[in-house]
């Protein structure tokens, strides 16, 4: 099954002076164990996107569909779509509301009516899953640390196993080892057969998870594709708002002096490249 967007426009204040195009005609697919990235300048379109996938907006033209359910069916077709389809905001504050770590976890699996002994299985496996040790468990989430507090909201959301997860800018504000351990949960989730929308203006991170990455400019997709044509795409047309990596950039450079003969984007494979085209010429 998959999480699939065609022909997707939002515009918000239709019909008023304020009117604003959010989206324009936005379509991917994402299946299951699969990572989508969607890259985009501040203003593109991206959180309006994850709100439409999670059914908190509904379209207003083209559609969304969670494993052939449309939320425009009405209530029960929301709901199940909300039961397939996990959220996490970028600011873990605007989702985090129970008074202890424990009780956070546990409110998705309540709310979809699972007894107990499930709840207390969820909310072990998530906890575990995320790395938050169980002695966090009696604390207030308010209380912790912001990496911490980003574990505990993506913990309250796949405590009710989602088939999907809509992680918006998971990496934001973050240091560089709490930045790493998230991409290490990407790949983790999407390990465990669930499919990651992963909202993010990182483009060195999208190219490094990625399955595939949809850009948006303006609203509109201006890409579709993988990660390696991805590195083509904006090496070739600039996007707004989007700055190509030190690594991309110094790839492109070298690759149009005839140094290496294809991109790379992570330190690990462009030194792997000049090794190896230095080894061809020291025979």
């Amino acid at each position: 099954m998959t999480l699939s967007v065609n022909d997707l426009s939002y515009t918000y204040n239709r019909g008023l002076p304020t009117e604003c195009c959010a989206l324009h005609d936005v379509s991917f697919e994402l299946s299951g164990g699969c990572v989508l990235s969607v890259l985009g300048h501040t203003g593109s379109g991206k959180s309006t996107l994850a709100q439409h996938l999670n059914a908190l907006i509904t379209a207003q033209s083209g559609s969304v569909a969670a494993d052939g359910i449309d939320p425009a069916g009405g209530a029960d077709a929301r709901r199940s779509v909300r039961r397939r389809v996990g959220l996490v905001f970028q600011y873990p504050e605007q989702q985090i509301f129970a008074d202890s770590v424990a009780e956070e976890i546990s409110f998705a699996p309540k709310n979809w009516g699972a007894d107990e002994e499930e709840i207390k299985r969820n909310v072990a496996w998530a906890a575990q899953a995320v790395s938050l040790p169980p002695e966090l468990f009696p604390l207030h989430p308010h209380s912790l640390s912001g990496g911490q507090k980003r574990k505990t909201a993506i913990a309250s959301v796949i405590s009710a196993k989602p088939s999907y997860i809509v992680l918006d800018e998971p990496t934001a504000g973050l240091d560089c080892v709490s930045a790493r351990e998230f991409e290490e949960l990407i790949s983790g989730f999407a390990g465990k057969g669930i499919g990651i929308v992963h909202i993010t203006h990182d483009i060195e991170l999208a190219l490094r998870v990625s399955t595939s990455i949809l850009i948006l400019e303006d609203g509109r997709g201006v890409f579709y594709g993988t990660p390696g044509e991805c590195a083509e795409f904006l090496c070739s047309v600039p996007v707004k708002g989007l700055v190509l990596p030190e690594v991309l950039e110094l790839s492109k450079r070298l690759r149009s002096r005839g140094v290496i003969d294809t991109l790379e984007w992570t330190p690990e494979g462009l030194a792997g490249r000049l090794e190896e085209k230095w080894q061809m010429r020291t025979r």
